[in-house]
């Protein structure tokens, strides 16, 4: 095994003999002398070959390429004042190589792996991910990962919590995303379910009496993929007992505090903390990016009794009007600008938007003509609107204004440079609702999961007022955690079952042995679940999942380097009992 890094050799190091392994990275021949930087997982290190020094045949030296995999022994050096490499850490030494060991040699690379600043074609990347992990920016992506994960166990370590792992292979409880399905060879016509999580066995171990778990634990979601979102990920995953909302709050804050600090050396403030309705309400959506302002504002009341009939009618039907105020940036959109915004806003079911700006002294745009002047005055002194103002607003149902100008104020942001790259801004999302209504299924579903408790059982069966237990962790307009305080009552649960349309029957199908072991003495308990990968997503600045994790899939689920998913022999489907049906065949039933 390799006693030394290459990224870690010094001054202090020199005039001793080492031996050191690595790829070469670039290789420049001076014609008898030639100069290598050799690479390890810590870094670079100089190595030179010449002639009159290398006790091994100096061809050998003069065959290597970038990539080959290599061995050497020399005698560490300085290197000369003006031979000094500031740019790297062991730039003001080098090993003059005695000799020389070629371990393996490199084809023709696909893509130049030591130029860090030339962006790799994704599906060449992802095709050979061995090869593009070997790059700065994913190498450094994956060992802050192992960082963050090494920080979080030491923490929960020091605070009691114990690692305990949960099964992969579990029964399906088809409530929420689309589970990943596993034959059983043994069990032919039955199926395993890859978790989605593992909320239930770790509410069983609270059951068990260990009070407080923690897992890096391993979750699968047959979902439509994102940016944000991969079909495998991983959750810090967390429960406690005798516990409730301060107390989940107060240990996940501190973990990510010490993450964090020891990752950026930064110090983040207390989180703040906002309730569901107040984040909707503030900036239309429940995971909001807090770097900037340009807040949603009101003008239902405003425009209540106005005779411009979009805005009227939409309050009539039980509707909302919000505006969004650009400041000081009106001069930036034009009418076709405003257009393409219109175009945005409707891929949220927007109808339309309209808009004003304020310029000397005065409103303009198509509605400045119809809207009433006392309205447009009430409006400036409200909310302080200047010269060069431009203003947005979207009158509908409020899931459509939430959804569209929540979307808007993000798009602009990014547009004009509002958002300061720098800045990590945590903070808790509340109160959320217990139900959510599915128009697929046409009926009432719970927004977290049915084990969560409610605030107050009298309103399960009021569905648009029930509020729930429940709170997420958001950090730069991504939800990073999700939890909540959990229904140990079996009571309660029975009457959120039925809240939840799902029969006594149906509870005992899909959660039989979970209502059978909340009869042994459950303790009140807690948890959440902070995402891996979206913790590190933060931490490096990228907005792509792929890039923090080893082995991503594309957009469609496959791996193009190991060309999964693939087809199976027919023998081995036939030992599951399983029967293909074509697309085509389906659609003929």
């Amino acid at each position: 095994m390799k006693q030394y890094n290459n990224g870690e050799f010094r001054k202090k190091d020199i005039e001793k003999k080492y031996t050191v392994y690595g790829w070469v990275n670039k290789r420049r021949d001076m014609g008898g002398v030639i100069f290598v930087d050799l690479r390890d997982r810590s870094g670079f290190l100089q190595v030179v070959f010449n002639r009159s020094f290398l006790k091994s045949d100096f061809s050998l030296a003069e065959s290597l390429k970038n990539e080959y995999c290599i061995k050497v022994t020399g005698k560490l050096i300085a290197r000369t004042d003006e031979m000094i490499n500031q740019k790297i850490p062991t730039g003001e030494v080098e090993l003059m190589v005695e000799d020389l060991e070629i371990l393996s040699e490199c084809e023709t690379l696909p893509f130049n792996v030591y130029d860090n600043d030339t962006e790799v074609n994704e599906n060449v990347g992802l095709k050979y991910r061995y090869l593009d992990l070997r790059r700065d920016k994913l190498k450094e992506n994956i060992l802050i990962r192992h960082q963050v994960c090494k920080i979080a166990r030491e923490y929960l370590d020091n605070l009691g919590f114990i690692e305990i792992e949960t099964p992969i292979l579990c029964k399906s409880t088809p409530e929420g995303a689309r589970d990943y399905l596993v034959p059983s060879r043994i069990n032919k016509g039955c199926f395993y379910a890859l978790p989605q999580s593992p909320q239930i066995f770790k509410q069983l171990l609270m059951v068990a009496g260990f009070e407080r778990y923690y897992q890096i634990a391993r979750s699968f979601r047959d979902e439509d993929l994102r940016a944000d979102r991969q079909p495998e990920f991983t959750q810090i995953d967390l429960e406690m007992s005798f516990a409730e909302e301060e107390d989940v709050w107060n240990v996940t804050e501190g973990m990510i505090k010490k993450i964090v600090k020891d990752i950026k050396n930064i110090d983040l403030p207390n989180f703040p903390r906002l309730t569901y309705h107040e984040a909707m309400e503030r900036f239309g959506t429940d995971k909001p990016d807090t770097r900037f302002e340009m807040e949603l504002l009101d003008l239902t009341e405003l425009l209540k009794d106005t005779n411009m009939n979009v805005f009227r009618q939409a309050i009539e039907r039980g509707g909302i009007v919000k505006c969004l105020i650009v400041k000081n940036n009106g001069d930036k959109y034009s009418r076709s600008d405003v257009e393409h915004l219109t175009d945005f806003v409707k891929i949220y079911g927007a109808k339309g938007l309209a808009w004003l700006k304020y310029d000397n002294d005065q409103f303009n745009g198509v509605i400045a003509k119809n809207l009433e002047v006392e309205k447009l005055e009430a409006m400036k002194q409200q909310y302080n609107i200047e010269n060069n103002d431009l203003i947005l607003i979207v009158a509908d149902t409020k899931k459509i204004v939430y959804a569209s100008l929540g979307a808007l104020r993000n798009k602009i942001a990014k547009e004009l440079n509002l958002i300061d790259e720098q800045k990590l801004n945590f903070l808790w999302i509340t109160d959320f609702p217990f139900f959510e209504y599915s128009e697929a299924e046409g009926r009432w579903k719970a927004e977290h999961n049915p084990f969560t408790m409610v605030q107050d059982i009298n309103t399960i069966n009021d569905p648009e007022h029930c509020i729930s237990r429940s709170y997420d962790l958001v950090v730069n307009g991504y939800e990073l955690a999700s939890g909540g305080v959990r229904n140990h009552r079996t009571e309660d649960l029975a009457k959120i079952f039925k809240a939840l349309s799902i029969s006594e029957e149906d509870a005992k199908l899909r959660f039989g042995f979970v209502l059978e072991a909340f009869q042994y003495g459950v303790p009140p308990h807690a948890g959440i679940a902070p995402g891996l990968e979206r913790l590190v997503m933060v931490l490096t600045k990228t907005n792509d999942i792929k890039d923090v994790i080893a082995f991503p899939k594309t957009q469609s689920a496959s791996d193009l380097m190991s060309e999964a998913p693939t087809e199976v022999s027919k023998r081995q489907l036939k030992e599951l009992g399983i029967n293909i049906i074509k697309e085509s065949e389906n659609e003929n039933e």
